[in-house]
């Protein structure tokens, strides 16, 4: 199976095409990714800009009902590089008015939504990837948003995530990544020990508790890269890049502002996201 992504995922073709030794992949917080935010070219350029540098990117916060800002930003991304991007959207995901859209190949059943005894927020989307030019041929991405508040609760029930990925698909080659909220105020050192993605043996946490994935004036590690233990870096050349290189996904903090919360802010607003339009993306990895 072979989807492609933005929560979005977008997928190059590129990789299909032709002989790769591995996959640049990121995940990748835009806040609000819709029309309005697409009516911005200035804003526009940069998505495009980031997301062309990746095989495989994964979009979170897509607010675009009717897919209008998804198709206007295919057309442009697809302009600009010559193997075609295409892409899968999940269903509005979410149990509040504020739902986001993925894209999946299967959802998590994590129980009864309206009940309001299920276990996330926003359903995992679960996308199982072919590259037959790569070390790993087969790998299931599995990308989460966590509200800050349920952060701790929705990292721990990831481990179920992973039994079941394996139950249904026979594979244990995973990546679970995205905004897990998983530091300062939301993920503590006293968190740690009942999250059992973490307490694990069975996998690797790529971004330490010291790295800054916001572009704030905050230093949290708010995004995460978990692979399986024996597919993590050393074996899958997966690498993480450090702050400075150029390879960070996203622009230069202050670089551009769009007068509607690109700029550089202090302060976060509610529901845990900041201001900035790109508040904190991947460091990417290569697989």
């Amino acid at each position: 199976d072979i989807l492609t992504g933005p929560v979005l995922a977008l997928l190059s073709l590129a990789y299909l095409l032709h002989t790769a030794t591995a996959l640049r992949i990121c995940a990748f917080n835009i806040k609000t990714f819709g029309d309005s935010k697409l009516s911005n070219e200035t804003i526009t350029d940069i998505i495009v800009n980031i997301v062309q540098t990746y095989d495989i990117a994964v979009v979170q916060e897509v607010r675009d009902s009717d897919r209008s800002a998804v198709r206007k930003l295919m057309g442009q991304l697809n302009r600009y590089v010559p193997d075609p991007y295409s892409y899968v959207i999940s269903e509005p995901l979410g149990r509040s008015a504020y739902k986001e859209h993925k894209q999946t190949d299967y959802y998590y059943d994590d129980g009864c939504e309206p009940c309001g005894s299920d276990t996330f927020s926003r359903e995992p989307f679960i996308v199982k990837f072919s590259s037959p030019y790569t070390e790993v041929q087969e790998f299931v991405l599995v990308p989460l948003h966590t509200p800050p508040s349920e952060a701790v609760a929705e990292i721990d029930a990831l481990y179920d995530v992973y039994l079941d990925v394996i139950n249904k698909w026979g594979t244990d080659n995973i990546l679970f990544l995205g905004d897990f909220n998983a530091d300062c105020s939301y993920v503590g050192p006293q968190d740690w020990p009942s999250i059992r993605l973490r307490t694990s043996n069975a996998f690797q946490w790529l971004i330490p508790d010291s790295a800054d994935t916001t572009v704030s004036y905050t230093d949290c590690a708010y995004d995460r890269r978990v692979p399986r233990e024996r597919h993590g870096a050393s074996e899958i050349g997966m690498t993480a890049a450090p702050r400075d290189s150029p390879a960070w996904p996203v622009p230069a903090p202050g670089t551009a502002n769009d007068g509607e919360g690109m700029k550089r802010d202090k302060e976060r607003t509610a529901g845990g996201q900041c201001p900035s339009m790109e508040r904190h993306h991947s460091q990417d990895h290569i697989w």
